[in-house]
């Protein structure tokens, strides 16, 4: 008769190592660049907005979690075509992390996501469920389409209109707050695919980025970021100063050097300097806070 009580892995001490092991690994898994990113920046709209402690904690709590569903449903969804292509950062596709655990890290997360968003309110909470439900929506369907580029512009357009529906006097966020918001997806897309661009046609992903081929989309995306930027500026009511050119200045020469200077192949710099890009629009959104409902 077998010992199992001498099998590691049926002691709790077993468990536990396992589950210590596994902590790293899935937040390696779980996107963490966009994740964190995102995060800060709503949860910096909501303190500019007025959201108050209590208001743009709970804004932060959501937005995390629902980032972090979307990371793992990525994984999760594309495992065996990272797999495939031999993703060295992806720990699905290398082995470290099973595909069930991922998709059960994205279910518990989205789980999470329900109530902390609609701590913020019905309206709020709908709103920022309706951005993460588009992302996933990519990860499971729409990244394969010409259409790819619209979940991003719903989830990060969704944003805004998370911080000021939760207000103590919800309101719809202005058009230049969407807008921008909407673009700046747009842009994080575009400059997202650039890396695999070749593995997602080898393994059969044709979303409009694809589509439009390599060189398209490094010219293509810092126009469309540095719209972003315009919008911001030139959106609000009022003269834009120059501290507001200054800033759009300088995202300009990030954005174009994030996409048009050479890099080596698979290299993250397009999307971190999307994100730097990003910083410098919802910067100008800070000055703007009270003015964004």
């Amino acid at each position: 008769m077998p010992n199992y009580l001498a099998d590691v892995s049926l002691h709790p001490s077993g468990v536990l190592s396992r589950t210590t092991h596994r902590v790293p690994v899935l937040l390696r898994s779980c996107h963490p660049e966009p994740a964190l990113a995102v995060t800060v920046f709503v949860t910096a709209l909501a303190v500019a907005a007025g959201r108050g402690v209590a208001g743009s904690a709970a804004v932060a709590a959501a937005a995390l979690a629902g980032q972090l569903s979307i990371g793992w449903c990525n994984d999760a969804a594309d495992a065996q075509r990272d797999t495939a292509c031999g993703r060295p950062d992806k720990p699905v596709a290398t082995g470290e992390l099973p595909s069930r655990a991922a998709a059960v890290a994205a279910g518990t997360a989205l789980g999470l996501c329900v109530p902390l968003s609609l701590l913020s309110g019905a309206a709020a909470g709908a709103a920022h469920l309706a951005g993460v439900a588009a992302g996933w929506t990519y990860n499971l369907r729409l990244k394969h389409t010409v259409l790819s580029p619209l979940p991003y512009a719903v989830g990060f357009g969704s944003l805004p209109a998370f911080v000021t529906l939760g207000l103590p006097s919800p309101s719809w966020p202005a058009w230049w707050a969407v807008g921008a918001g909407a673009l700046l997806g747009v842009g994080a897309h575009l400059v997202n695919v650039l890396p695999d661009i070749e593995d997602d046609l080898a393994t059969g992903v044709r979303g409009l980025p694809q589509r439009l081929s390599r060189p398209v989309c490094r010219w293509l995306a810092p126009l469309v970021m540095l719209t972003a930027v315009g919008v911001v500026v030139a959106g609000p009511p009022g003269a834009a100063k120059t501290s507001d050119w200054v800033l759009a200045a300088a995202a300009g020469i990030v954005a174009v050097a994030g996409t048009a200077l050479p890099s080596r192949a698979r290299s993250r710099w397009p999307f971190r300097a999307a994100i730097v890009v990003a910083g410098m629009a919802v910067a100008q959104l800070l000055l703007r806070g009270s003015d964004m409902a």
